[in-house]
């Protein structure tokens, strides 16, 4: 367990790492951890942008990631924050070959698995906050999941969350600059 955390820790040099239970899943790209202090940290999984929880596949999205994550020993690997004040990191399971349930994985990386099932798209706006190693899996998986159909790709034109976001705020513009005439 120590070489292996030596391993990850060496590939994202300058990172720090938090070490904790995953306690909460508030959508398919974040989570609570709460350390061993009892201190509640909330997660940005770096990388990857799953649907929002009113898209198509936002809940699975959402429930995947608690079947991978919840209740877990996670380690993670971070560098900076969001606007939101999230820490935006890699989140990988501390044991993942101890896991014993369907929802397994064998990387224990939490990202790739959920790109891997085709409920979360490689982010690649901030793709530079990740190792090269792991850009090129997460850009692999996705194709694979394209390839294979895989959740939200047996849609015909899934929408990405960034443009979902973008579509909404454009539409409260539109919405607020409209003037009612009775």
């Amino acid at each position: 367990m120590l070489a292996a955390t030596l391993l990850i820790a060496g590939q994202r040099a300058g990172a720090a790492e938090l070490y904790g239970k995953v306690v909460g899943v508030s959508d398919g790209d974040t989570i609570t951890v709460l350390d061993s202090a009892r201190t509640p940290h909330r997660i940005r999984l770096n990388g990857i942008d799953a649907p929002e929880k009113r898209q198509p596949y936002g809940t699975r999205a959402k429930e995947q990631l608690a079947a991978l994550a919840f209740g877990k020993l996670v380690v993670v690997h971070w560098n900076k924050r969001d606007r939101y004040r999230r820490i935006v990191g890699h989140v990988r399971l501390a044991a993942p070959a101890a896991c014993a349930t369907p929802a397994c994985f064998h990387s224990g990386d939490v990202g790739l698995a959920l790109i891997e099932s085709g409920l979360a798209w490689h982010y690649k706006r901030y793709q530079n906050g990740q190792t090269a190693e792991d850009r090129t899996r997460y850009a692999r998986a996705e194709e694979a999941a394209r390839s294979k159909r895989a959740g939200l790709w047996r849609d015909a034109h899934p929408v990405a969350p960034w443009d979902y976001r973008s579509n909404r705020r454009a539409d409260a513009a539109r919405t607020s600059s409209t003037v009612q005439v009775n």
